[in-house]
């Protein structure tokens, strides 16, 4: 006979899924660039324009502090963290550099069950590409269109964190996911690095089709180089 579940254990679930969707509210606030860098966040405030309380919202900002989305000062609360300095955009992409080659390596004897996923994630990426590059051209490019973009590379990415199997990689990669996002939203974007990054995420599919674990490996190093120096080479030209 199964045992009920306690009262307090689906309290427990429910406050959860309430801190999640906080969470996912204001790391959408965050990363569409609603708020500027050292703008103070109030727990009260947000709390207020969310409908919540302020615990949903304090558990949400100790995990968004987690991804270096947000600082914490004592007694004075938290504030939108500041644009990272060359020292910690270098040890970022180290960072990614470690996560992304693991999850390739380990990913690589399940290329089989991943490709079909990975082929659509790619479809996708590829849809969206053409949408902002179309979008760029014509000098207006709508924070939909932007956001859609960076979530379809992500999601190319964390088909292959999760055909890994190592939950841990798989929390990682999404902390630094964030961070990652929202520089790359920050800097001057041109039509270049966003064909340049299609083009290194299918070097990578095409490696997993062959079943190719360690041309995979170097594909996703080739392509992580690269983001690196777009990213770091745009970030000087914006300053």
């Amino acid at each position: 006979m199964t045992t009920p579940l306690p009262l307090r254990g689906v309290s427990e679930l429910e406050r959860r899924g309430l801190r999640d969707r906080v969470y996912d509210l204001i790391l959408a606030m965050l990363l569409e660039g609603d708020v500027e860098p050292g703008s103070r966040l109030s727990i009260d405030t947000l709390a207020k324009q969310l409908d919540v309380s302020p615990t949903p919202v304090r558990e949400a900002m100790v995990q968004l502090e987690r991804t270096g989305l947000v600082t914490r000062e004592a007694l004075k609360g938290y504030r939108v963290a500041p644009p990272l300095g060359p020292d910690q955009l270098a040890e970022l992409f180290e960072a990614r550099m470690m996560l992304e080659l693991e999850a390739a390596r380990l990913a690589g004897p399940r290329a089989e069950a991943l490709v079909p996923d990975l082929r659509r994630a790619h479809a996708t990426h590829e849809a969206c590409a053409d949408r902002i590059v179309a979008a760029m051209e014509r000098g207006d490019v709508p924070v939909s269109v932007t956001r859609d973009y960076f979530e379809a590379d992500n999601a190319f990415h964390r088909r292959i964190f999760a055909a890994a199997g190592n939950r841990y990689l798989l929390a990682m990669h999404s902390d630094l996911g964030a961070l990652t996002h929202r520089l790359r939203q920050a800097v001057l974007r041109g039509t270049s690095d966003v064909e340049e990054a299609h083009a290194e995420h299918e070097a990578i599919l095409h490696a997993f089709e062959r079943s190719d674990a360690a041309g995979a490996v170097e594909a996703m190093r080739a392509h992580i180089d690269g983001v690196r120096a777009r990213s770091i080479g745009e970030e000087r030209a914006a300053r």
